[in-house]
């Protein structure tokens, strides 16, 4: 599994946050997402995937 983030997209919902927060953080001056793990484990997998599905700015591409 590999994780894409398109920045520009970004609007700081935070929701990928609260989804995977093992893999997603936020910047404190503009919430914009921040990608702790571009590679993470299979098992964390279902989360990840949830985080793209919330991600309400469609920011967040999931490969594998």
């Amino acid at each position: 599994m590999k994780i894409h983030i398109d920045e520009d997209k970004c609007v700081g919902g935070g929701q990928c946050v609260l989804a995977a927060p093992e893999v997603f953080d936020q910047r404190d001056e503009d919430g914009i997402v921040i990608l702790l793990e571009q590679s993470p484990p299979a098992d964390l997998g279902p989360q990840v995937h949830e985080a793209a599905l919330l991600c309400p700015a469609l920011a967040i591409v999931v490969e594998g």
